[in-house]
């Protein structure tokens, strides 16, 4: 038995920075890339993994300590450990039924692969570059470290979560119905029967994932992959190894959940947004720390299932990113049915209560007492897995976030080697990493194009949705640039009563000079399906009138964009505006 030094890798400019968690204790077996401590400067937190697998056999610093490159950070007995995923990882998806039958995979102990291009991560970025390059004529290898194709987004996030949210949903319009004529009784929600379907819901993405990458005769790998230099590629499986040598690599290794310092993790009352999605249950309270769009969507998701929740936020309002007046739908809608909406409030503490957790909070308006939760979310957000792969050994860079920089093509400092999704920038959307995803195969291909999206669209899949693409008022203020703006009420649309979601607003923002679409907000019932229409326009520099000259069908929610347009030309007959203009058109 072999013992190794541990040692802080390359961590870029970070000197002195503070371990702030230890993440493993002595006579624990871990797996190579496991992480092992926390470390936090004044300008960000990093997790560091382990280079190896096998068993700690003594820890060398302890929390509060300062550490820089090349600082020894433990001793480790080298064994026969088999690579896992790491505890609490909200990538640790399996599937029962999957098999290695799912891909093409080769049978040998080890194994050289020579492809054109190597795509590293099976996202809905990696796989939609992995198809696109191989209809290029390209010959591809997909790596994927966990054994179905699809991601995080895929597994164990947009997808089965939106399946809990429609859930949800049916859940809370049948209550809603109740004043109007219509009563059910109590739902009983049978949580094993639920997570079925949406496991089921998932499986049919994942086996039409694997049946597209062998139609393509793509080469898909289930491993850990790391980058040895700026050609070759090694990927560990359970049972195989392989050093793939590659002329053009496609980074798409995506993100995982941020961790607070100092929390009880390994408690099972604690969990990130992938535990949540288990549906263990339903707990009676509920604690989600994070006001963003997943916490918010998974609070959704167990109010309606009967969980009494509370959400604490960090920053002075919910889901910050966005304009206030279209969050005030939402923060009513919640503030009436959560236990407590808390903003500008941060957990403090979290104490282990038995089966329970105890919260204590800090902030303007929090609880000055300490509360007890069934269940705890933790939901602040996602980090950049740009140190997960070894990229820098292939000469790639990386900044001081994690994230790894490219240019309008995709391509890294490393011409042959490009990054897309969550790896190379905010927003950390899935719909982003496809589109770059497609940019990055093509310009492998040598066709001529480059990343020219004027805007990214959000939906926050909540009860009411809240969507917005192009600028905000925040922005456009910020950046100075001169705007006016519209804005229709839903409670006079027809449509919406009907539905009896009259709770939702449509704002467009248009240039002051020439009248041009330069962003849209939505709140209310399906505003994520209705935010495509704007963002079309915004893409084909649409102004007011090319909106209020188009014909849409009545009633509907889509009608809302056609009013709004109208309020901003003075000539909407759906509200009377005393004193605005009546220009017409």
């Amino acid at each position: 038995m072999k013992t190794l030094e541990i040692r802080v890798p390359d961590i870029g400019d970070f000197r002195d920075v503070e371990v702030i968690e230890l993440m493993v204790k002595e006579g624990e077996k871990i797996a190579k890339d496991q992480s092992l401590v926390l470390v936090e400067s004044d300008k960000a937190s990093m997790e560091i993994p382990s280079p190896e697998a096998g068993v700690v056999r003594e820890l060398k610093v302890k929390l509060g300590d300062k550490v820089s490159e090349g600082s020894l950070l433990l001793l480790l007995d080298e064994t026969d450990v088999p690579q896992a995923m790491n505890p609490g990882d909200d990538n640790a998806f399996v599937r029962s039924d999957s098999s290695p039958s799912d891909s093409v995979l080769l049978k040998r102990e080890e194994s050289v692969v020579e492809c054109d291009t190597l795509v590293l991560g099976a996202g809905p970025g990696g796989y939609t570059a992995a198809f696109r390059a191989a209809d290029l004529g390209q010959k591809i290898v997909l790596v994927e470290r966990y054994p179905v194709l699809g991601g995080v987004c895929l597994n164990v996030g947009c997808i089965p979560s939106k399946a809990l949210l429609h859930a949800a949903r049916v859940v809370t319009d049948a209550a809603d119905m109740s004043d109007r004529g219509i009563r059910f009784g109590e739902p009983e929600i049978d949580t094993v029967r639920l997570n079925e379907w949406k496991q089921d819901v998932v499986n049919k993405l994942t086996d039409g994932l694997s049946a597209l990458a062998r139609a393509r005769r793509i080469t898909v790998l289930h491993g850990i992959g790391q980058f040895s230099d700026s050609h070759e590629v090694e990927v560990s499986g359970q049972k195989e190894k392989w050093r793939v040598r590659f002329k053009n690599a496609i980074i798409a290794a995506g993100s995982s959940a941020v961790k607070l310092p100092g929390f009880p993790y390994g408690h099972p009352a604690l969990v990130d947004s992938t535990g949540a999605l288990q549906l263990d249950g339903i707990p009676g309270r509920m604690l989600v720390i994070g006001g963003g769009i997943i916490g918010l969507e998974m609070a959704c998701v167990y109010d309606a299932l009967g969980s009494r929740v509370t959400v604490a936020e960090f920053s002075e309002g919910i889901i910050p990113s966005a304009d206030r007046d279209v969050i005030s739908p939402l923060l009513e809608r919640i503030t009436g049915r959560y236990e407590a909406v808390y903003t500008g409030t941060r957990v403090a503490r979290l104490e282990e209560s038995g089966k329970q957790l105890v919260a204590t909070f800090e902030g303007v308006g929090a609880p000055a007492k300490p509360q007890t939760f069934d269940q705890v979310l933790v939901a602040v957000g996602r980090h950049p897995n740009g140190r997960s792969v070894g990229a820098e050994k292939a000469g790639v860079m990386i900044d001081e976030r994690g994230f790894i920089p490219v240019n309008r093509r995709q391509q890294t400092n490393i011409p042959h080697i490009y990054a897309i999704g969550d790896i190379c920038g905010e927003p950390m959307l899935a719909h982003k990493a496809s589109y770059e995803g497609r940019i990055a195969a093509e310009a492998i291909a040598g066709l001529q194009t480059e990343y020219d999206a004027l805007t990214v669209p959000s939906v926050a899949y909540t009860d009411p949705e809240i969507a917005w693409m192009g600028l905000t008022e925040r922005e456009a203020d910020k950046k100075g640039i001169p705007y006016e703006k519209s804005v229709f009420p839903w409670n006079a649309s027809g449509r919406a009563l009907t539905m009896g979601r009259p709770d939702g607003v449509t704002k467009l923002l248009w240039s002051r000079q020439d009248g041009r679409l330069l962003g849209a907000a939505i709140a209310g019932t399906n505003a994520g399906e209705l935010l495509s229409e704007t963002t079309l326009a915004l893409e084909m520099g649409a102004d007011l009138e090319d909106i209020a000259l188009t014909m849409h069908p009545h009633p509907s929610l889509s009608e809302t964009v056609l009013f709004a347009s109208e309020v901003g030309l003075g000539t909407v007959t759906d509200l009377y505006l005393p004193g605005k203009r009546k220009q017409g058109i």
